[in-house]
């Protein structure tokens, strides 16, 4: 029995009271089930005495019992208040003695509620882009370097910037060859920056079968403290050149990719373009919503969800291996930004039936599977991470409340290029 209550914001303070007698029936009780299966020797199932189950087995019943009665007064406090709780309460036996009441404390946050949100005062952005030719012919492009073939040239042709070779080199440092600067048969893409500078571009031009020298200078901040600053020179021998040609564009490679005609694949192409404009658009739509909503809302934030955000971010912190040190203050102010977000969205989402269906979770497993070689390992890692599919499911709910809040603000366009639409937003 709850016997003194102290409040303070969303943070309850709870003094309550377990009479002995009530103590000792409820702890009989769990006895005279446990009795009911419980083997000892000399006594048949169900047949053993309550004074020696209480011998064997009282402690325990007695703590089982206590800690079901606190809940018992626990969810009846807050079915009376009609509160919610923030998170797991703690407990604390203040006073207890065999034979006599047992004395308990509370500590607990409970959730707030979510204040009317007016959405309709509010005013966001909705960046129109139009899918101009030259993006769809860009893509094209794209679509032509996608299907190339490496084709192996002759003798008589010259390396050129994007091509692969096929090279032996030997590097030196004054008249001495230095560790891990010899390769044979090494595949290299000219332009790829994959050697330090003026290495590949010095290869432009050579032909298959040749022997020469190159000079380059390692540069200052180079990881090897030894080769560092230094001039060197590597003697270079060519076996192969490769070079990327395009597929022509016709009716043959748009059927490749599953469309009748380049017409069609141009249709199609850009009706692409213009669902990833609209995706680019909405996103920065949610993003400026939830800066209004930051702002706007005035919500007091349940202390324990705070801190349980804040030491995720120490942890993650740690996990980084950052050397900056953790700034609490900053970090503390994030986390309660974020707290804050999530409490709208999840009020407002439960508020207006909001919810998460198995065809959702399973469009966006099947969205981001499309984005690796083997889609089975993204569907066997949701398969065997409950915890992640629970994330995932999250983060569906979050955005279709935005989505869904977003149909009641109001919006102004704004004509953009499609670059700024997927410009990176810079961090506040």
């Amino acid at each position: 029995m709850i016997t003194k209550e102290k409040i303070k914001e969303l943070h309850y303070s709870l003094n309550g009271v377990l009479t002995a007698a009530d103590i000792t029936t409820a702890a009989d009780e769990i006895l005279l089930e446990h009795g009911k299966k419980a083997k000892m020797p000399g006594f048949r199932p169900g047949k053993i005495p309550l004074s020696i189950l209480r011998q064997k087995f009282g402690a325990s019943a007695t703590g089982e019992s206590a800690d079901k009665m606190i809940n018992a007064d626990l969810e009846k406090f807050v079915a009376d208040k009609k509160i919610r709780l923030a998170g797991s309460p703690r407990a604390n036996i203040a006073k207890f003695e065999a034979g006599k009441d047992l004395e308990y404390t509370l500590e607990f946050d409970i959730l707030p509620f979510l204040p009317p949100i007016e959405l309709d005062k509010f005013t966001v952005t909705k960046k129109v882009a139009k899918v101009e030719d030259s993006e769809v012919e860009k893509s094209l492009e794209n679509l032509r370097k996608s299907r190339a073939q490496a084709e192996k040239q002759d003798e008589n042709y010259k390396a050129a910037d994007g091509d692969i070779v096929v090279i032996d080199f030997k590097g030196f440092i004054g008249k001495e060859a230095f560790e891990g600067g010899e390769a044979k048969k090494h595949r290299l893409i000219l332009g790829s920056g994959s050697f330090i500078p003026g290495f590949e571009e010095k290869l432009i031009g050579h032909k298959v079968g040749e022997e020469f020298d190159i000079k380059v200078k390692f540069p200052k901040e180079y990881h090897s403290e030894k080769l560092a600053g230094k001039d060197a020179k590597f003697e270079i021998k060519i076996h192969e050149i490769r070079h990327h040609v395009l597929q022509e564009l016709n009716d043959e490679l748009a059927k490749e990719v599953g469309q009748e005609s380049v017409e069609a694949l141009k249709t199609h192409i850009r009706e692409i373009l213009e669902e990833q404009f609209a995706e680019a658009a909405k996103r920065d739509m949610r993003n400026e919503l939830l800066d209004i909503l930051g702002e706007k809302v005035k919500l007091d934030l349940p202390e324990c969800l705070v801190e349980q955000e804040l030491e995720m971010a120490k942890n993650e912190h740690k996990r980084s291996g950052k050397n900056d040190k953790f700034d609490e203050k900053q970090e503390r102010k994030e986390a309660e930004h974020r707290v804050k977000l999530g409490l709208i969205l999840a009020e407002w989402g439960t508020a207006n039936k909001v919810a998460v269906t198995n065809e959702d979770l399973q469009r966006a497993i099947w969205a981001e599977a499309g984005r690796y070689p083997d889609p089975n390992v993204v569907f066997d890692f949701y398969n065997k991470n409950p915890n992640a599919l629970a994330m995932l499911r999250g983060m569906l709910y979050e955005q279709k409340s935005l989505d869904a809040m977003l149909e009641q603000v109001k919006t102004k366009e704004k004509i953009v290029k499609p670059e700024e639409l997927f410009k990176q937003a810079e961090p506040k």
